[in-house]
């Protein structure tokens, strides 16, 4: 796996807090929700300040590994924090190692593909380590930039 310097960014964006083990029951899943908010026409218009369009997903806070519990922000760039529009958050993405994983194909079954690639490694002590700090998703035009802490 490709390992880069990612760089320094702030993502506003609507936050969930959920584990991997919710998420695969759609009953107790909070992510399709948090993508359908941030997937609205307009959701960020009033956000000022966006480096681009597209979207990011931030997942931190980790309790532990990927079956515990995490954060994760979905929302636009920006080049410094605003006033936070209500409902939703600021966070600072630190710059640092990563392993970056270009994801194509059809989505989301492609990246939820990766996500289980990623756990596999995780599990068989692949290395580099994941650091399980602050993770990110960059959602392009192309397809999806992973970039895992590590």
């Amino acid at each position: 796996m490709n390992v880069t310097e990612r760089a320094e960014l702030i993502v506003v964006g609507f936050v969930v807090r959920t584990t991997n083990a919710d998420e695969m029951d759609p009953a107790r899943a909070k992510l399709p929700g948090l993508w359908q908010r941030a997937g609205a026409p307009g959701a960020f218009a009033h956000v000022p300040g966006r480096v681009d369009e597209n979207l990011y997903a931030v997942l931190t806070d980790y309790e532990s590994d990927h079956h515990g519990a995490f954060t994760q922000i979905v929302g636009t760039g920006v080049r410094t924090v605003p006033r936070v529009p209500e409902g939703m958050v600021a966070v600072r993405v630190p710059a640092g190692p990563a392993m970056k994983l270009e994801v194509r194909g059809q989505m989301p079954q492609a990246l939820i593909d990766t996500w289980q690639q990623v756990w596999k490694h995780t599990e068989s002590g692949g290395t580099p380590a994941r650091a399980f700090t602050t993770d990110l998703e960059v959602h392009h035009p192309d397809g999806v930039d992973l970039y895992l802490a590590v």
